[in-house]
């Protein structure tokens, strides 16, 4: 995949057989290290097995930043002007605007790397498919630590979160999120939709909560909850709710990604640690660590019949939890 000059400051890449352009490679995208729109484009290409099945046949929101992570940052919906026609998309309707979107569809890493020539930094897919956009075949679980939270709580729930999840005979694929917290995704039959999804997921959190309550909240509203503890957001999973996606790099100047982890390296990680810089050898080293999430979809009945049983009560998902 070696660049080819143009005859101006863009480079045409290969990648699988298809030709991309990009402009301005030289463009500082990460202050803290200089590194580069090319870099970017680099390092998910080195990532590419690993992306590509994050992001597969899922509607993705981009988040674009034109000049480089210190700029503005763009959330983009629909898929940017100027594609080409072998990029793929899927149509969304949103019923709060009663419009709709055809977002980004990735099938195969040149789609990537086009979306990172528009500027793209980060990638947010929906937990659904395009066969089915509104049965999600993902469940995510959201650690996401209150501002006086340390890591170290963040850790003791994340196993908390294993035990759980090994008594319910379930595999959960964990990643640090590219912030202060983890996330653990779990394949689930695309039987339900959000709402279902949803109360099962807050129903797990119930759970969890009930078990380190010193550690965990499940409080709603942000003002509500105790800034010592860890919220296990349950809200990730409604409709039109996206985080950063496995191998996703963040915009900050950094270039911190949200890297797939072994369960045996939740006490070790340093999340700060997984750039851009170090994720290619580490990808080279470990492979793609999130590889056999495929392989088989759990059902969420036990969860919703955790849910009948506490009577759980969804907040309304549109209703902002801060």
């Amino acid at each position: 995949m070696s660049p080819k000059a143009s005859g101006s400051p863009a480079v045409e890449l290969d990648v699988g057989g298809r030709t991309v352009r990009v402009s301005n490679p030289d463009r500082v995208y990460f202050s803290e290290r200089g590194e580069t729109k090319l870099d970017l484009v680099r390092y998910y290409e080195s990532v590419g097995d690993g992306i590509v099945r994050a992001l597969r046949e899922r509607p993705c929101m981009l988040h674009r930043f034109p000049d480089g992570v210190d700029g503005a940052k763009v959330h983009q919906k629909r898929l940017p002007r100027g594609a080409p026609d072998w990029v793929e998309t899927v149509q969304i309707f949103f019923p709060r605007w009663s419009r709709t979107a055809d977002e980004l569809c990735v099938t195969e890493l040149a789609d990537v790397v086009w979306a990172v020539q528009m500027s793209t930094v980060e990638f947010h897919p929906w937990n659904t498919r395009r066969a089915d956009t509104e049965r999600p075949d993902e469940w995510r679980i959201d650690l996401d630590p209150m501002p006086d939270c340390d890591f170290a709580t963040v850790r003791r729930v994340a196993h908390v979160v294993h035990e759980v999840l090994d008594e319910l005979g379930v595999v959960g694929y964990p990643k640090t999120s590219g912030g202060s917290g983890l996330h653990v995704y779990v394949r689930i039959e695309p039987r339900w939709g959000f709402a279902d999804v949803r109360r099962a997921a807050l129903a797990f959190a119930h759970e969890v909560e009930r078990r380190v309550p010193d550690l965990v909240t499940t409080t709603w509203w942000r003002k509500d909850r105790d800034p010592r503890k860890l919220f296990v957001d349950y809200n990730q999973n409604a409709r039109d709710h996206t985080i950063a996606s496995a191998y996703s790099v963040r915009g900050t100047p950094r270039g911190v990604v949200s890297t797939p982890i072994r369960w045996d390296e939740v006490d070790d990680v340093e999340p700060r640690d997984l750039t851009i810089a170090t994720v290619p050898a580490r990808f080279a080293e470990l492979g793609e660590l999130h590889a056999a999430i495929d392989d088989v979809a759990h059902s969420i009945e036990p969860l919703l019949e955790w849910a009948d049983r506490d009577g759980v009560e969804v907040p309304d998902a549109d209703e902002p939890s801060a």
